[in-house]
């Protein structure tokens, strides 16, 4: 890597220095600073969604701490973002309580907690998106 790249995120020591085609990270995201991970949250998600990084080796009281440090710092500024990221933490606060608890034998045939956590991310994505494209729609009193 040349000098003059800064990378997009560290992950596991290692320099990430390309955005995936298929994510979008606002220029004002949340930069969580973990052991196995350092850059945007919406990175982190793509990662574990991708299975490219394990949940479990995710710290979630770290990254709770960490957000509720960006929201009270973002509170005036953009609370939409701040609520955005509310949603995925708490999907993945969901996600790694499931897999941590022991399921009884007649659920262990259940649906892998990490596909819901895929399902629902991909929705978000859909609503993200949908909320881009209604953002670029010129409005009254604002635009015109």
């Amino acid at each position: 890597m040349p000098d003059n790249v800064i990378p997009l995120a560290i992950v596991r020591g290692a320099a990430f220095t390309e955005l995936p085609q298929d994510l979008y990270i606002p220029p004002d995201a949340l930069e969580v600073f973990l052991e196995a991970f350092e850059g945007p949250l919406d990175l982190l998600l793509y990662l574990i969604k991708r299975q490219n990084l394990d949940i479990l080796d995710i710290p979630i009281a770290e990254i709770t701490r960490q957000y509720m440090e960006y929201v009270e710092m973002m509170k005036d500024l953009r609370l939409e973002l701040a609520a955005d990221y509310l949603v995925m933490a708490a999907m993945l606060a969901e996600i790694k309580s499931r897999m941590l608890l022991p399921r009884p034998v007649e659920e262990a045939e259940e649906e892998d907690p990490r596909a819901e956590l895929i399902r629902r991310l991909q929705e978000y994505e859909r609503f993200k998106k949908a909320a881009e494209d209604l953002n670029e729609i010129p409005r009254l009193y604002r635009d015109v």
